[in-house]
């Protein structure tokens, strides 16, 4: 995992901005469920921590779809 990408706040290449940590196990081992929302079409979702620095919209960038988690 890069540093920082789990920052609130932090946006990626593909315009996806890390919005917060929740409680909530992600799929992945070890890891918890980040509440990520795309810049270019304001969709909110779901997904690991260690996959945020490559996370595409799954909206509106053919990405996987997000985790869930508990608002």
């Amino acid at each position: 995992m890069l540093k920082g990408t789990t920052e609130p706040g932090y946006v990626n290449r593909n315009d996806q901005m890390v919005l917060w940590k929740t409680d909530e196990s992600g799929t992945d081992h070890l890891q918890k469920v980040y509440v990520l929302r795309c810049l270019e079409c304001e969709h909110e979702y779901g997904a690991n921590g260690s996959d945020i620095h490559a996370r595409r919209c799954p909206a509106c960038d053919s990405g996987r779809p997000g985790l869930a988690y508990a608002a």
